[in-house]
């Protein structure tokens, strides 16, 4: 499912790539970041834990080497944040996902999921094997409530008012984790990665969410090409070293 996101909130002073003019991210050339997620028809995930692991992914290739400095995808990064942070979430299974995995990448697995994130391609330019995959269908449901998120760890807080395919979900919940990734500092940065990028999704109660918009944390907003309007805020990135740069009034 194609995403792309719009805007963010700044929790700290820390530069990042979103406070371009929108005008100016419009015009560059546009890219993409692609995302399979393994939904064998027999096995698929639980819905919450494709999200997570959706939004883990994202983060372990921010933070891989190869996507920094000199690195080999370092340039595609960079044109692809210099742009719209555009995400699509396709779905493999049996020889796709063979296929899919044979290709420049990093896979990332959660309690069941499976999630493959490859460097960022041209707009126009998938590789083969990935742009012949589904992106329609991928529609999965939790077994059960998730309960609380995990205490003292970074919550992805989803938009309650909103309905979303899980394929748009795993690409939101993407954007989420990459704001809160660029508004930490690089030991922030470093510890998050070195415990493992634990995080939770939830979606926010009704009476929370309004509050959760204001607080100063990042806040995903969609360009709405699929499913939703433009400028929907979809989620808020709750990570515990944001909330601590906040004003005391928050």
């Amino acid at each position: 499912m194609t995403s792309a996101e719009t805007a963010g909130q700044p929790g700290n002073d820390f530069e990042s790539p979103v406070r371009r003019e929108e005008t100016d991210r419009d015009a560059a050339p546009q890219f993409v970041l692609p995302l399979v997620a393994r939904i064998e028809r027999d096995e698929p995930p639980a819905r919450t834990d494709a999200l997570e692991t959706a939004a883990r992914a994202v983060l372990v290739l921010l933070s891989d080497e190869r996507a920094a400095g000199d690195g080999e995808w370092a340039a595609a990064v960079r044109d692809w944040q210099d742009a719209r942070i555009r995400k699509v979430v396709r779905r493999a299974r049996g020889a796709e996902w063979r296929r899919a995995g044979a290709l420049p990448g990093i896979t990332v697995t959660g309690r069941r999921a499976e999630v493959r994130v490859f460097p960022p391609v041209p707009l126009d330019g998938w590789p083969k094997d990935l742009a012949r995959l589904q992106v329609s269908g991928t529609e999965l449901d939790d077994p059960g409530p998730p309960g609380p998120p995990a205490g003292g760890a970074p919550v992805l807080w989803f938009n309650p008012g909103l309905e979303m395919s899980a394929g748009k979900e795993m690409a939101q919940a993407g954007h989420g984790a990459q704001l809160a990734w660029w508004e930490l500092s690089e030991q922030e940065r470093a510890a998050w990665r070195g415990a493992g990028f634990p995080l939770s999704v939830r979606s926010a109660r009704e009476a929370d969410w309004a509050e959760l918009t204001r607080s100063g944390l990042p806040v995903v907003r969609d360009a709405g090409f699929t499913e939703i309007a433009p400028g929907s805020c979809t989620v808020v990135a709750d990570h515990p070293a944001l909330r601590g740069a906040l004003p005391r009034s928050h």
